[in-house]
């Protein structure tokens, strides 16, 4: 995870997890926010599917979503 960034998106693949840019300080818990807003958007599910696990406070996190309508393909945009 990367907050403050200019937009919300995908960095790509970094050290065989998932780099995700957010749009959002690090700041009173706003950037998870934003990256659990990011996630069901994308995914195609409720925000309230969407779980920080691990790493709440860290870079690193782990996330776990259900009752998403699409994969984590959707996270990749196609060329």
């Amino acid at each position: 995870m990367q907050p403050g960034a200019s937009r919300t998106g995908v960095a790509g693949l970094h050290g065989g997890c998932l780099k995700i840019r957010l749009a959002a300080r690090a700041v009173e818990g706003k950037a998870n926010e934003e990256l659990v807003r990011f996630l069901a958007e994308a995914l195609g599910a409720v925000k309230r599917n969407v779980v920080i696990e691990a790493g709440a406070h860290a870079r690193r996190k782990r996330v776990a979503v259900s009752g998403a309508k699409r994969g984590a393909e959707a996270l990749f945009p196609t060329a």
